[in-house]
């Protein structure tokens, strides 16, 4: 499957020779009786550097639809914020990995919401989900109206069609979908991961800074789909994600037959094995910002409505310093995800691959005693962590929990007794 690489870069793509317009052979009157589409994840008047849209050259317009009816049976643990009923607990809390479902469940019934923090309505803060699924979308499309989709697989290969093209989204890579883009997922068996619903400002690379020109994520990593359409009539049923409820509208043919398209605003796939660590060879654990892939601003200046942060095999490099994440509470709130090994400040287990932690605004957390114990007896010579990534979505807000993840038989009821056998201090 071919990609073209770049983030936010300003793609021009055409599954058909001369479908795309150039110049002055834009539409009025686009070639082989295409119709013309511009798509926006930004007002129009946000500044250019800053603006994101799309043109699409489609077989038909999008707005050549029925009417669009409520869909009480879809989607039915895939919440939006405020949550009912959820409040945020200052407790730490972990999960076990989800169950794989019973019977075929594709992945839009497969997701389960576990928090969330802001507003949808208000388009701040995000939904943090987990997914899992065993069934392929047949002809049936989402469109997500509420926020941008981060997609981070823990198992199985996702297959995503999309209006721009199709995208091959593995372990260990992600995958961002723009607020409003119509896709399906294939899997291929049983899937799971997780997802972050951004309802803020969409994702960018975060600013280097000091770190200068160079590491973290490169522009060129990201690869966004080549055009690609199908025509096809058929029923086609679109599932439409709208301020937290499920609306569906019934179609007499493909929703993907997007001809040709140019512009800025597209999904892509990152992997995650292309991050470029950096890290101390001097003293001192640096903060888990310099693990930061993408970032959505908050109206807060120097903090994220969320951040997507990675702890991915690296090189520790110090000369005298705790190697493993330190204790802290942060203003921050944290809810992580592991996608394979182990994370090193949780090595005395119970937490899984596909397994889930948050550790809300404020609150103590840091490694486990046997993970602290064996970090300060530890040779400080040059250690590779390896065969091993966690991950973080981070945000300014606090989350409230969906009253389901509180229910879940997987929550970890004795997640406190990590921190305890610490001895104290003797001191002189």
């Amino acid at each position: 499957m071919d990609y073209q690489t770049g983030f936010l870069n300003h793609f021009a793509t055409e599954a058909v020779d001369g479908a795309l317009p150039v110049g002055r052979n834009s539409p009025q009157k686009p070639a082989f009786g295409l119709y013309a589409e511009q798509f926006s994840t930004t007002a129009f008047t946000t500044p250019r550097v800053e603006n994101r849209r799309s043109w699409l050259y489609r077989m038909r317009p999008t707005a050549a639809h029925g009417k669009m009816r409520k869909a009480e049976e879809v989607g039915t643990r895939w919440l939006s914020s405020p949550l009912d009923c959820g409040i945020a607990d200052p407790n730490r809390m972990r999960w076990d990995p989800l169950a794989q479902p019973d019977g075929d469940v594709d992945f839009i019934d497969g997701m389960t919401t576990y928090c969330a923090n802001g507003d949808v309505a208000a388009c701040d803060g995000l939904g943090v989900h987990l997914y899992s699924c065993n069934a392929s979308m047949k002809d049936r499309a989402l469109q997500v109206s509420d926020g941008e989709m981060l997609i981070v697989p823990q198992q199985g290969t996702l297959h995503l069609t999309t209006e721009f093209g199709r995208l091959d989204v593995p372990p260990g890579h992600i995958a961002v979908i723009p607020r409003g883009v119509r896709f399906a997922v294939a899997v291929d068996g049983p899937s799971a991961g997780y997802v972050a619903e951004n309802y803020g400002e969409p994702f960018r690379l975060p600013d280097l800074g000091p770190i200068g020109a160079n590491g973290l994520a490169n522009p060129r990593d990201f690869e966004a789909p080549v055009a690609w359409y199908e025509d096809r009539d058929c029923t086609f049923t679109v599932v439409q994600k709208y301020q937290g409820h499920f609306w569906t509208v019934t179609l007499d043919h493909s929703p993907f037959d997007v001809v040709a398209w140019h512009g800025n605003t597209t999904p892509c796939r990152y992997d995650l094995a292309r991050f470029n660590t950096i890290g101390t060879v001097s003293f001192d654990h640096p903060d888990p910002s310099i693990f930061t892939v993408l970032t959505s601003p908050s109206a807060i200046h120097g903090t994220a409505n969320c951040d997507f942060v990675i702890f991915p095999p690296r090189w520790m490099v110090a000369e005298d310093t705790f190697r493993p994440p330190w204790f802290h509470r942060n203003v921050m709130s944290e809810f992580m995800g592991l996608v394979h090994g182990e994370y090193d400040a949780k090595e005395g287990g119970g937490f899984a691959p596909g397994g889930a932690s948050l550790h809300n605004q404020m609150n103590g957390h840091g490694p486990d005693a046997h993970s602290t114990q064996k970090a300060m007896e530890a040779d400080l010579e040059p250690h590779k962590i390896d065969d091993t990534l966690a991950f973080m979505f981070e945000s300014r807000w606090p989350f409230r929990l969906a009253r389901q993840a509180c229910e879940l038989p997987g929550r970890q009821s004795d997640y406190d007794d990590c921190w305890t056998g610490f001895p104290k201090a003797e001191l002189p």
